[in-house]
């Protein structure tokens, strides 16, 4: 069965990153965009990742500009944007699809464990300490919403 950990992603300059760096950890996997209604959602991501990260919990942003052009400008710029309004401070990658025919093979991988295509923007995905998927929350939940799975997952 495969895990994450098997997936090499872009970061936000473009280089590799092995997701396997993440070994160990509980990871939320989001995809994102600046302009879009569930926007206001980095602070609730923020705020869990400045409480867990601590204990082994982190979240891997892929801005994504599928839906209506909401994550428009650069990698450089959605990361400023982030920073200065939402002070995020969580890894944020290069900007990818996430369905159709050039869907990164990370989201293709996770869309199979969670089935369904992805929505819209701030689709979330749970991943164990083993690099499993182990649960999906849409975008209309509030990363408060599954703050006690993140904690179950922590405890484990």
């Amino acid at each position: 069965m495969s895990t994450i950990y098997d997936y090499t992603v872009k970061n936000q300059q473009n280089q590799d990153v092995n997701l396997s760096e993440y070994q160990g950890k509980v990871v939320l996997i989001v995809n994102t965009a600046t302009g879009c209604g569930f926007t206001p959602q980095y602070e609730g991501l923020q705020k869990l990742y400045d409480t867990y990260k601590d204990q082994g919990f982190v979240i891997l942003d892929f801005p994504c500009n599928q839906f209506f052009g909401q994550a428009p400008g650069t990698d450089e710029e959605i990361h400023s944007f982030c920073t200065l309004k939402y002070n995020v401070s969580f890894p944020q990658f290069h900007k990818i699809d996430v369905n159709g025919k050039n869907a990164d093979p990370l989201y293709v991988f996770l869309k199979s464990q969670k089935k369904g295509r992805i929505k819209w923007n701030f689709s979330k995905f749970l991943i164990n300490r083993k690099g499993e998927v182990v649960a999906r929350y849409g975008s209309m939940a509030k990363p408060e919403s599954f703050e006690k799975d993140i904690q179950d997952e922590l405890a484990k």
